[in-house]
């Protein structure tokens, strides 16, 4: 489907210490790549000081050539902060009070036993028709305001505080949610995250071919985070019912291209939450077992807080730390000396009883093994080699499955990538269970 319609975004940094150098604009990078990430295409940067007649220059042209314009700095209580008077000045609107605002900040300098100095009332201001952005962490709130432009259409303007922590929960929280669920001008934005795992991202660009278009509507954009792919459907078009439509669709079409890689939807969903969902439908539950230097998969499923599908983790160090928690199988013995995968694999039949009794011993449906996370400490930034490693699966009916594979990379990634190769073959025993 070639795409109807583009959402052009301008992203505006005022302040004079940015254009005189004195730091740099980190947050005009975060934006644009939040932004490309809905779909919306950030076609302009700018950096403006603070002058007034300046700043309503550069937001009269922005409300012109972008349908959608964010703005940081310029929200603070000096009188060099004036982003809230241009906005007032290009909607040609007068400022007005609002005691939600007002409220906001005499409580946040309560808490901080502090007095609210008479400026910063100025923050309580806000043009008429505007819309408060919300600000949980300071006391500059942010401005939502749609401003006419001469071909009769509008642009919608976020002004944002300049601090970064701030300014990203407002977008985060506030914005993004404003952009998807509403509409730019007459055009609708909808939003939908599929989650997939268990290739790289070039592969997966490949496999989609002309679904990661940027002429494609909706459009899919690819990204990755500790080898976890995200795939965003972003559909725009005049009416909701359209973008769902569109969107699922196009959710079909990536089902039937890269059915063995996709596991859930949703912007934090995880394959712990997709485990933990599957075994608490079935009523079943699970203990896992993590070797080496490393247990993130036993962080990751604690914190689902209370669930039955999970009933603890193991973490050790070696396989011969694993020998001594392993229940004895009388008249036989398991040699665990030297490298864990070679150690665990002299006696397989062995082994997968041990590990059998050990599920049972426990009272568990489903065991998982893996071995073992590597130690990262002098291993620098320099990509890791790739190292034979196991995995091992016990269902509830006592069959032992196994899978080897090789698996390297950066540092920052290698130990999570492990751990969640190991969930997938985990999710593929339970699919087939």
């Amino acid at each position: 489907m070639t795409r109807a319609t583009e959402i052009v975004a301008e992203v505006i940094s005022i302040g004079d210490e940015m254009t005189s150098g004195a730091r740099l604009d980190t947050n005009g990078q975060w934006l644009s790549q939040r932004l490309g990430e809905i779909g919306i295409h950030v076609a302009f940067h700018t950096t403006v000081g603070d002058r007034i007649e300046h700043n309503v220059d550069v937001f009269r042209v922005a409300s012109e050539r972008a349908d959608v314009v964010i703005a940081t700095g310029g929200l603070g209580p000096t009188r060099d902060d004036l982003t809230r008077e241009v906005l007032a000045e290009l909607a040609e609107q007068p400022l007005e009070f609002d005691q939600d605002a007002m409220d906001h900040l005499v409580k946040l300098f309560a808490k901080r036993n502090r007095v609210m100095p008479e400026r910063n009332k100025v923050q309580a201001m806000f043009p008429r028709g505007s819309q408060q952005v919300f600000n949980p962490q300071g006391s500059a709130p942010g401005i939502d305001i749609s401003i006419p432009r001469s071909d009769g259409t509008h642009s919608r303007i976020f002004a944002l505080p300049g601090v970064p922590a701030e300014m990203k929960c407002m977008f985060v929280d506030t914005v993004v949610p404003r952009l998807v669920s509403g509409k730019v001008d007459g055009t609708v934005i909808q939003h939908h995250v599929m989650k997939l795992f268990g290739t790289g991202e070039s592969d997966m660009e490949q496999r989609l071919g002309d679904m990661i278009s940027r002429n494609r509507e909706p459009r899919v954009g690819i990204t990755v985070s500790k080898a976890t792919i995200s795939l965003r459907i972003t559909a725009t078009a005049d009416s909701e019912q359209s973008c769902q439509s569109q969107i699922s669709e196009t959710r079909k079409q990536i089902l039937e291209l890269v059915p063995e890689f996709y596991f859930g939807e949703g912007e934090t969903f995880e394959q712990h939450h997709a485990i933990n969902h599957l075994l608490c439908s079935r009523q079943e539950s699970l203990m896992v077992i993590e070797l080496g230097h490393a247990a993130p998969l036993g962080d990751w499923f604690a914190s689902l807080g209370e669930t039955p599908a999970f009933q603890g983790g193991l973490s050790l160090g070696s396989a011969d730390d694993l020998r001594r928690w392993l229940p004895a199988i009388p008249g036989e013995t398991i040699n665990c000396a030297g490298d864990s995968h070679e150690a665990m694999t002299q006696s397989n039949e062995l082994f997968e009883q041990q590990l059998e009794s050990f599920r049972q011993c426990h009272q568990v449906d489903w065991l998982l093994l893996v071995d073992a996370y590597p130690f990262l400490q002098e291993s620098g930034s320099e990509p890791m080699a790739a190292k034979q490693l196991t995995f091992w699966v016990v269902s509830p009916s006592g069959r032992v499955s196994h899978d080897e594979e090789s698996i390297g990379g950066h540092p920052d990634v290698i130990q999570p990538r492990i751990a969640k190769a190991a969930m997938a073959f985990l999710r593929h025993q339970v699919g087939i269970h």
